[in-house]
């Protein structure tokens, strides 16, 4: 093995025509970040794949919950160009023969080691990959929930569902794992199990599903509780966690209404209609809970206020039409809460929750409680100057003006006269 320092922009010029050379690359991977930097990848992948269209440089990046793949025409540098602009500190080139390493010990400089391979590697060119999935398809909580047939295999009207199930579970196990290991969430025990609430649980799929995750595959000991409206879902629930033997409750009620014995440690509220979103987060946040994931499914409250309220110029375009004011209030209505979530003392990320073709509702609140509101009036002036200039009244502002008495210290939420009233009940899920 050689090592030796040399350049950084050398070392990678270098590495760059291996990786344009399609009969040299078997795999390159960059990983890692230089210091004092935050790359927008945590993580890229650089492999040929063939295609019906021909042989294509395919690049998979991940971030801190998802990989994005692309497939790049052979000879095309522009890609890869913008990946080697990325602050990675780790670079690992595989060709047939031998694997090199470059380490980044400063924007400048490098460590390049080259290690001859004992065994020629051969270059997997196939595109269709197995995914690894969180819970297979075979495994027993998707045969009880009706996702797979009595063999374990997803049925074919099921796969939305089950796309959806298996990106949630990404998600809350990203997010759970970083609550953790920053302590927010404690480590939990027999005795002292993690407690999780569902908030509008619905037929509760991704509510057995997380159970079932966090329990078989993280080993974690998990206590879970769901609240829905309607005595059906209770009951389909019920019959469903006795069926599955395990640790969950479902109660029949509403969000605003229900009372715990011990405040839960995971707030969800998964695919909620309209501002029942708003009674489950303003209930995370009186309970101060340390994790909240909420996937908006509806936002008639904001949509239904916009069409009231005089557009301010010169935004006119973006309610003129339904379907763009539609659009608009979803967007409007998740930066708001976001904003009361961060006043509220929560790291707030914004994300995609599954792709758009699986589901239109498929954003995601992810929340983590730091213990004191962000640094700063910033954050309050822009929610402050956002609602008035859109003359609209948030649910959640309401309600948390309503349980912290913050009125009397600033508004969260500008008075309007009220707008037409939403049913807010649970959607399937």
């Amino acid at each position: 093995m050689s090592r030796e320092s040399e350049p950084l922009l050398r070392a990678l010029n270098r590495m760059r025509s291996v990786i344009l050379d399609p009969d040299q690359l078997v795999k390159a991977v960059a990983s890692g970040k230089q210091r004092g930097s935050a790359p927008k990848w945590r993580r890229a992948e650089i492999r040929y794949v063939d295609l019906k269209a021909g042989r294509h440089l395919q690049i998979t990046t991940y971030d801190a919950t998802q990989a994005f793949t692309a497939n790049h025409p052979v000879g095309d540098p522009t890609a890869l160009d913008d990946l080697l602009d990325v602050p990675f500190a780790n670079w690992v080139v595989t060709t047939a023969t031998e694997q090199t390493q470059i380490q980044a010990k400063s924007p400048t400089t490098a460590l390049v080691s080259t290690t001859e391979l004992t065994a020629p590697v051969e270059a997997e060119r196939g595109h269709d990959q197995a995914k690894e999935r969180l819970l297979p398809e075979s495994d027993p909580v998707f045969r009880v929930l009706g996702l797979s047939d009595k063999d374990g295999r997803l049925k074919p009207s099921r796969q939305a569902k089950y796309r959806q199930v298996e990106e949630f579970l990404r998600q809350l196990d990203a997010a759970l794992t970083d609550a953790m290991k920053s302590g927010k969430v404690r480590t939990p025990t027999a005795e002292e199990p993690l407690r999780i609430i569902d908030l509008g649980a619905g037929n509760g799929y991704l509510t057995f599903a997380a159970q079932r995750y966090l329990t078989e595959v993280r080993e974690l000991p998990v206590v879970v509780t769901g609240v829905d409206v309607k005595e059906q879902s209770r009951e389909h629930n019920s019959k469903i966690a006795a069926e599955l033997g395990v640790h969950a409750e479902f109660v029949a009620g509403t969000i605003e209404g229900v009372q715990l014995d011990e405040k839960p440690d995971v707030v969800l509220a998964l695919h909620a209609c309209d501002t029942a979103t708003d009674d489950a987060l303003a209930r995370a946040i009186e309970w101060e809970a340390p994790l909240v994931l909420a996937a908006p499914c509806c936002h008639h409250d904001i949509a239904a206020q916009l069409r009231k309220a005089p557009t301010p110029a010169p935004y006119s375009m973006l309610t003129r039409h339904g379907i763009l004011r539609e659009r608009f209030a979803d967007t409007l209505t998740d930066a708001l809460r976001a904003s009361l979530l961060r006043l509220s003392g929560y790291r707030v990320e914004v994300v995609q929750f599954v792709e758009s073709q699986h589901t239109p509702r498929n954003t995601m609140l992810r929340a983590i409680r730091t213990g004191s509101p962000v640094k700063g009036g910033s954050v309050k002036k822009e929610y402050d100057e956002l609602v008035a200039e859109w003359g609209v009244r948030p649910k959640l502002g309401e309600l948390l003006a309503e349980t912290t008495g913050a009125r009397s210290s600033g508004e969260l939420a500008r008075p309007l006269a009220p707008s037409e009233g939403v049913t807010a009940r649970s959607a399937e899920r």
